[in-house]
């Protein structure tokens, strides 16, 4: 009889023989890759048909050793990180590697405060908010890659740090959850309920959006240019079977019933809550009760990051003493949660004349950290919003689909230059314009190549401010104070990557003011700033725009869109004035982005009255820097470029 310990030194070296079989396989694959794409280049060095590349071996070797359809380890790892590695670094969800593989890592809470300063964003009543702590957290999601490491002999430091590995230990993965599931199969069609068990959800619901996303890719197939070489994942029409689903045995997500939501994301109902904090009229939380669908139209979306783990974020929306926002979404698999009643106003974007037009959505994720967003969080996120955007006839634009970071005079910077807004945009079906050489005059958007852009920032260190940030992807662009890239940036700015005072995000649009060669002069923030658009690593495209002109100088900008002091009269509400952004100039122009009547909503306490003061005064939205302003449509006029 073969003893606990024999058994143990077996299994022992049967992962070893795997591990040195398979890491043998995925070696002569990528010699034979790298052979392949040689000739290829040698036959044509203009060809544009993908070639085989290192990582694509090792995603072949990986399906031939643990006996995964290709299709079905490419369609999953996609769906996690785009086949991607990240460096090495960690989600916001702690998963590792192409197969986001997942482990109990701690990241520091609160690396954008994103729950400090005043979310509700009222002058006339301020919000005095608990300090926030900055204490390790671990990230959110159960933990895989203790199993992978056990299935494949693996170090769990090789499968965070080595994609080989890592992509191995997702096929071992998969394999596991087959085995377990009872299914003998072949054929990709079967292994759907595999699938929606890799995505770790905790509902039917939303494993089975994971799992139709990833035959979704198959079917529509998908080619990336990775860390490692171009990956690629021919069209395959898979009849999946669906109703394996119930091999899993998950609960449907609570309270779908009142969500405004696609019903195959389901969103899951997690309320608000609207109570008294104190004695006081004043003392509530932490929203505002109003009727927007009827008095206030919602013109705008704002993306948010969390800068604390899903389940800490509920704990705070949960609170009547903190904040609130529309809705949450978690990395590790997609799931939405949703907070308020689209006819209330939540304390979110730390503007009230922003709150009272827009819905929050709040993404689990850090905005300086290392870590990365998965793909099945911005593609349910995209997914949301489209739906949003279709019901309040919100256009899928820059101006509308705005980042907290936009918002006008906030104290927050999130959901910060690594969120790929390009790829959001395509994934909105609104993709924007590609970046050229050339620009002339008239107006630009800034559209640089996401992976391609990697300006250098410092500050995401949080024990050490001067320390340069990780090397990777970025949606910014800086401005210079003169078109050299030895000249200070615009403003005095740093390259922070808190520092918003010289930046401009991707989709943003600005009206060219000059241009010397591949330096491009645009209007930002009362002055001229000149942004480097090189031929070879083009960042802006020209663009269509209407632009405002001042019809005087010092023509004020302003914070908000509240209504002149006569609207007030008789109403039991008292005037409140506009904040001062800036001034412009009558030399200068900015791109218009909507005409906004002025409004304002009166709530200061828990019994009301709540009511909307409509004014006559028309102002026009305006992209003034990297956060939008308003002007009075009085003090300018209105041309086309």
């Amino acid at each position: 009889m073969v003893n606990s310990l024999q058994r143990q030194r077996q299994r022992q070296r049967q992962r070893q023989r795997r591990r040195r079989r398979f890491r043998a396989v995925a070696a002569g694959a990528a010699a034979l890759a790298a052979a392949a794409t040689i000739g290829a280049v040698a036959w044509n060095a203009g060809a544009e048909e993908p070639q085989a590349s290192a990582r694509q071996a090792e995603y072949t070797a990986a399906a031939a050793e643990y006996g995964v359809p290709e299709e079905i380890l490419l369609g999953v790892s996609y769906m996690q990180s785009r086949w991607t590695d990240h460096g090495g670094d960690p989600s916001t969800a702690g998963g590792f590697g192409p197969m986001h593989l997942t482990d109990e890592v701690e990241t520091l809470n609160g690396a954008g405060h994103h729950h400090e300063g005043d979310p509700r964003g009222d002058d006339t009543r301020p919000l005095d908010l608990p300090e926030e702590e900055d204490e390790p957290v671990a990230a959110s999601g159960p933990v895989t890659i203790d199993d992978a490491a056990t299935l494949t002999g693996e170090t769990e430091a090789d499968l965070r740090a080595e994609p080989a590995a890592n992509i191995a230990g997702g096929a071992a993965l998969l394999a596991d959850y087959q085995a377990g599931l009872g299914v003998d199969s072949d054929d990709p069609a079967d292994w759907y309920a595999a699938v929606a068990r890799y995505s770790n959800a905790e509902d039917a619901t939303t494993a089975a959006r994971f799992a139709d996303l990833v035959f979704g890719v198959i079917a529509e197939g998908a080619t990336e240019d990775t860390d490692d070489g171009r990956v690629a994942l021919e069209a395959t029409a898979v009849d999946a079977d669906e109703s394996q689903i119930a091999l899993l045995g998950l609960a449907a997500p609570a309270g779908t019933d009142q969500t405004v939501c696609p019903a195959h994301l389901g969103c899951e109902w997690i309320p608000a809550p609207y109570e008294k904090t104190g004695s006081l009229p004043s003392q509530y939380g932490n929203h505002d009760l109003a009727n927007r669908e009827e008095d206030i139209d919602i013109n705008a979306i704002i993306i948010h990051d969390t800068e604390g783990t899903y389940n800490g974020t509920l704990d705070v929306v949960q609170d009547p003493k903190r904040i609130s926002w529309n809705y949450t979404i978690r990395s590790s698999d997609g799931h939405i949660a949703e907070h308020l009643d689209h006819g209330n106003v939540g304390w979110q974007a730390g503007n009230w004349a922003v709150n009272m037009r827009s819905l929050g959505i709040e993404h689990e994720g850090f905005a300086a950290s290392g870590s990365w967003y998965t793909e099945i969080m911005y593609r349910n996120s995209a997914e949301l919003v489209a739906y949003l955007a279709e019901r309040y006839d919100v256009p899928i634009d820059r101006a509308h689909i705005l980042g907290h970071d936009n918002v006008p005079q906030s104290d927050h910077w999130d959901p910060g230059p690594y969120w790929d807004w390009g790829h959001y945009f395509q994934l909105l079906g609104s993709p924007l314009e590609h970046a050229t050489g050339g620009i002339a005059g008239g107006a630009v958007t800034i559209a640089p190549d996401f992976a391609a852009n990697r300006p250098v920032m410092t500050g995401c260190d949080k024990s050490n401010d001067a320390a340069e940030c990780p090397v990777r992807g970025a949606s910014t662009v800086f401005l210079y104070s003169e078109p050299n890239l030895d000249a200070p940036l615009l403003n005095g700015a740093s390259n922070s990557v808190d520092d918003l005072g010289a930046r401009a995000g991707y989709g943003q649009r600005f009206a060219v003011a000059e241009v010397q060669g591949d330096w491009v002069g645009v209007w930002y923030q009362g002055k001229k700033g000149w942004i480097l658009n090189h031929e070879d690593a083009p960042v802006l495209a020209p663009a269509q725009a209407q632009v405002v002109v001042p019809v005087r100088d010092d023509v004020t900008v302003w914070r908000d869109t509240f209504p002149e002091a006569a609207a007030y009269e008789g109403t039991g509400a008292t005037y409140r004035p506009n904040a001062v952004v800036t001034t412009i100039d009558a030399d200068q122009s900015y791109v218009m982005d909507e005409e906004l009547q002025s409004q304002a909503l009166w709530a200061k306490t828990f019994e009301g009255p709540n009511f909307v003061v409509n004014g006559e005064t028309v102002f026009y939205q305006i992209q003034i820097g990297h956060r939008i302003g308003y002007v009075n449509a009085a003090d300018v006029t209105l041309e086309t470029v």
